[in-house]
């Protein structure tokens, strides 16, 4: 068995002496962990870091064995994560989410969207609401997409400002301003409506919204709480002196 794909690195872990477990999310080919031989050597530690892009190589003699991994780097990102806390915890919480999906399950708009991110890791501007952004698609990738085109109560596709808790479905400010309290915010981005450089008070909100629903849906049924580099990426933003 063999095949070639793009991946992005999500995070390795020791194997033997000189051997890691290399974890990456691939394309075509989903989630996907393999062996990569000499890993913890000086030259391959460099690349083979989370946040990096490589051309994988994956080969094993049956389909359901762990197999092995050969890694050529493609795009190296360690110096942009080492300046940036935010960066660092942005990269942490991507791999988090991606390990709610199943291994070797292709879900090409993940991919998309990591890759996204990892582009625009240094970008302050942008990398917040990418990651809503993100932690919406997982949300829909894994079954619990949120619908935000049209109203819940009456149609309309137009003025919606808040969404359902216990439908995930958009509200519209007329319908829902009598349970507002009961509602969470919508925020223009999402929508469209806003531009890519969104005001804190959208991000919050966004950030509120998707965890919510990741609390919910997917880490409170497993007995888990949200991942500690979403915690930790919004404590960094909350440093920001715009952010006060």
């Amino acid at each position: 068995m063999e095949w070639r794909d793009e991946g992005l690195i999500l995070g390795v872990r020791r194997h033997g002496e000189t051997s890691v477990i290399l974890e990456a999310m691939t394309a075509a080919h989903g989630r996907h962990l393999g062996l990569v031989r000499g890993g913890r050597s000086r030259r391959m530690q460099p690349f083979l870091q989370a946040g990096n892009n490589a051309d994988l190589i994956w080969r094993a003699r049956l389909d359901e064995h762990l197999g092995t991994f050969s890694v050529e780097p493609a795009k190296l990102r360690a110096a942009q994560l080492i300046e940036s806390a935010e960066a660092l915890h942005a990269i942490g919480l991507v791999a988090s989410l991606l390990r709610l999906i199943a291994e070797r399950d292709p879900h090409p708009r993940l991919f998309e969207i990591a890759m996204l991110v990892a582009d625009h890791i240094s970008d302050p501007r942008l990398l917040p609401a990418l990651l809503v952004r993100f932690e919406i698609e997982i949300l829909a990738e894994t079954g619990f997409g949120l619908d935000l085109k049209s109203c819940a109560a009456t149609g309309v596709a137009s003025d919606l400002v808040y969404v359902s808790p216990k439908s995930g479905r958009a509200v519209s400010k007329a319908a829902g301003e009598a349970y507002r309290n009961r509602l969470l915010a919508l925020p223009a981005f999402l929508l469209g409506e806003s531009s890519p450089d969104s005001p804190p008070a959208e991000i919050r909100d966004g950030f509120a919204l998707t965890g919510f629903f990741l609390t919910r849906d997917l880490y409170a049924p497993r007995g888990l709480p949200l991942p500690q580099p979403r915690a930790a990426y919004l404590a960094e933003l909350a440093k920001r002196p715009d952010w006060l």
